[in-house]
């Protein structure tokens, strides 16, 4: 893309912010430059947003039900997916999809509890509690 064509649609999802991304100049060196966005990436950054946030509210109602462990909801609602935590964490996706199970979750080790808190952003005793959500969420 050269530098003169760079989309300024000053999108939503970046908050105010722009970001550097690399086009061509009129000699055809690459060069940064900067973004603030533009519409067909902003779409398709708030449905994914929107999935996450969908998915967090079905794990809320499986916790609710005893059916989940506080985990999958943290990890929906740091919009994160089992892909992401796996990476964030280190441990495979299987060992994630363990610890959904609510006895598996009361037996992690204090490691993995860690593992999870840093990837998530959240303390242990968040990560271990059932989180208080608004009417509206729901």
């Amino acid at each position: 893309m050269k530098k003169e064509d760079v989309p300024q649609d000053n999108s939503r999802s970046y908050g105010g912010h722009k970001k550097i991304i690399y086009a061509t100049t009129s000699s055809g060196k690459y060069e940064k430059t900067n973004s603030s966005g533009w519409e067909a990436e902003e779409f398709v950054t708030l449905m994914a947003v929107n999935e996450l946030e969908t998915q967090a509210r079905a794990a809320y109602k499986h916790l609710q039900n005893g059916e989940t462990s506080p985990l999958e909801y943290h990890m929906y609602n740091s919009r994160m997916d089992l892909l992401g935590l796996s990476q964030a964490t280190g441990l495979f996706q299987w060992q994630i999809k363990r610890h959904f199970n609510l006895i598996n979750f009361t037996n992690i080790s204090p490691k993995t509890i860690s593992l999870y808190t840093q990837a998530l952003g959240i303390t242990k005793m968040e990560l271990q509690t059932t989180p208080t959500r608004g009417s509206s969420d729901e």
